[in-house]
């Protein structure tokens, strides 16, 4: 599942290819797609509007389209691509074109069409309801160590699972998860209310840290993810821990183990990352 560098780069690759088009049509071939409103007032909410810039919230892309937004949800497996109108495509697997004025199609597929699309009129977006479970983007300031201390102190959940939780940290999939919980020398499974202020501000440094370096590299090309737009990601490439099990541990060379957390593969040194 695309997690929040891969978002990331999925938005500079738009706004770098797009720029900001007025909508000319849109053809929903699957209805579910649209989460809301139904795809007829979708549609014609969408006509004669421009793009007039981009950007995200944890895992979601938004469109500023003027008097509405435009917010999509990946999900699994969803993709975009940008294309001259006439120009082939997955009939089985594309389910929605967005044309331009200017003749080219933004595409969107997915093969499990798990991903949503949403149109709101603007307003302050607490105020969407896809939002109001969401907590704060990894990156936004408001989320600090108090904060997050406070967040996961008043919890007894594992690590692994609060680092999961959209209503923590916007932002973080299992991919990134485990790579934190490494560099922070946590165990996984550490329950949160054992945690301590100067925890959680490691956390937010290695959140950081390591989220920059995946958006640098243009995210993580692994498994079901692979950028749509002509950018590879590489940041698989530096992963220390995460798909690696009984491979060495990059510190002190004990075989990397995988356990479940949170029903997800978690991958952890059994000797770096002690339990408390």
């Amino acid at each position: 599942m695309p997690e929040l560098p891969e978002v990331e780069t999925v938005r500079r690759t738009l706004e770098y290819q797009l720029g900001h088009p007025t909508f000319s049509y849109v053809d929903i071939r699957w209805d579910k797609i649209i989460a809301y409103p139904e795809p007829m007032t979708f549609s014609q909410t969408l006509i004669k509007k421009q793009i007039r810039g981009y950007e995200r919230i944890g895992k979601y892309l938004i469109f500023d389209l003027g008097s509405h937004e435009l917010i999509c949800h990946l999900r699994m497996e969803g993709k975009f691509y940008v294309e001259d109108k006439d120009a082939p495509y997955d009939r089985k697997h594309t389910h929605v074109f967005m044309g331009f004025t200017d003749g080219r199609e933004l595409r969107y597929h997915d093969t499990r069409k798990f991903g949503r699309m949403y149109v709101y009129e603007k307003k302050d977006r607490m105020e969407y309801p896809i939002f109001r479970s969401i907590g704060y983007d990894a990156f936004d300031e408001r989320l600090n160590e108090g904060y997050l201390y406070e967040q996961l102190h008043r919890r007894r959940i594992p690590l692994k699972q609060a680092l999961l939780d959209q209503s923590i940290i916007a932002g973080i999939g299992n991919i990134y998860a485990n790579e934190i919980c490494f560099a922070c020398r946590l165990h996984p499974q550490t329950k949160t209310n054992r945690l301590r202020k100067k925890d959680c501000a490691l956390i937010l440094m290695h959140t950081r840290r390591i989220l920059q370096g995946a958006v640098r590299a243009g995210g993580t090309t692994i498994r079901s993810y692979t950028s749509s737009l002509g950018v590879h990601g590489r940041f698989q490439l530096k992963l220390k821990v995460h798909a690696r099990e009984n491979e060495e541990c990059p510190v002190c060379h004990t075989k990397i183990q995988k356990i479940k957390v949170a029903a997800r593969g978690t991958y952890f040194c059994p000797q770096c990352q002690k339990r408390r």
